[in-house]
């Protein structure tokens, strides 16, 4: 374990959720500058069983307790989705920095008010997309900027993993569940990210696992330039495992096996008329990049890429889908 300087910014966590150990408290301890000191959860056993097996000091049985503790600098927000905006602002106005999971709020509108309450406090907030703070992806920028593959023409991402138990709280529309807030939030940023600019949807067919509830999406998109996107996310449907992108030029192409989780397995390949290449782009667990980036921004102001700006150009780009598809943008859920 890496020893803690003073001066580590002290975490509490909002729930016990399934992603927290990954997320956040395997990187807290190879961060010398972080420390999760507390956890907090509606289910006082849930939080101290959570706190007893990862070894966290602290424990609050309600989230405005957590958010009072005076030892905390910073919180976790890995909330249901419809949660994520409200108990970020609590957090906020408390006096906290935030990083908040993916997707950032329930839609665009609740985005624009957690980055003005982000604003008025004078604290951090940040959205936890991991894999744009892992080096691969840095290297596929680099490569698009080189010009290796010429002038931009299409780009596309697809993630699809079966979740089979419909009655997880991520299909959930109280909840502000559904594919394209969950898998779909990454497939969109990814193309906006590697696309350089922002898109428009032209169109979205959805799959529906109930009313109003999306189980799959297949997104179309258009850039200012000319170039067009594509984002397929799903939960459940035919394409039962899919992780790739693909960045097509007007000299070349790109394909990515896993740019979500390329600390585990990744493949990057370059192809033109000069020929072709597969790299592999080595670097940590892309939660302990994230981390230490998230620890940089509050300390020394180091930029990141997504900020709160970024988190309201991705909420807006989802919401578009959703009424493409024909269906209503999520709500906040009642805190």
């Amino acid at each position: 374990m890496t020893s803690r300087p003073s001066s580590a910014l002290r975490f509490g966590m909002l729930g016990a959720a399934r992603i927290a150990p990954a997320a956040l408290v395997r990187p807290a301890r190879e961060v010398a500058g972080a420390l999760l000191r507390a956890v907090a959860a509606r289910d006082g056993e849930r939080a101290r069983a959570f706190a007893a097996k990862h070894g966290i000091p602290v424990v609050h049985t309600s989230y405005e307790a957590l958010l009072a503790d005076p030892e905390l600098d910073a919180v976790y927000n890995p909330l249901p989705n419809g949660l994520h905006g409200v108990w970020t602002m609590r957090a906020l106005r408390a006096g906290k920095h935030v990083l908040c999971e993916k997707p950032f709020t329930a839609n665009a509108e609740e985005a624009h008010a957690v980055a003005a309450v982000a604003k008025q406090t004078g604290r951090f907030v940040m959205e936890a997309f991991h894999w744009r703070y892992h080096p691969l992806a840095a290297r596929m920028l680099e490569i698009l900027a080189s010009g290796e593959i010429g002038e931009l023409r299409h780009v596309e991402a697809h993630l699809c993993a079966p979740l089979l138990n419909t009655k997880d709280i991520r299909y959930r529309e109280d909840l502000a569940g559904g594919a394209a807030m969950d898998m779909g939030c990454y497939v969109l940023h990814f193309v906006r990210t590697l696309g350089g600019a922002e898109p428009r949807v032209t169109a979205a067919k959805p799959k529906l696992l109930a009313p109003g509830v999306d189980r799959a999406m297949d997104i179309a998109l258009a850039f200012p330039s000319g170039a067009t996107g594509r984002a397929v996310c799903s939960m459940l449907s035919w394409r039962v495992i899919d992780a790739s992108g693909r960045i097509e030029g007007t000299r070349g192409r790109m394909r990515i096996l896993n740019p979500w989780a390329p600390h585990l397995l990744h493949r990057l390949r370059v192809e033109t008329p000069a020929g072709s290449r597969s790299e592999r782009v080595p670097g940590r667990a892309t939660y302990t990049h994230q981390l230490e980036a998230f620890v940089r921004a509050v300390r020394e102001g180091a930029p990141v890429p997504t900020g709160a700006d970024d988190a309201i150009a991705n909420m807006t780009l989802i919401d578009a889908a959703y009424r493409a598809a024909g269906l209503e943008p999520r709500a906040p859920s009642p805190a």
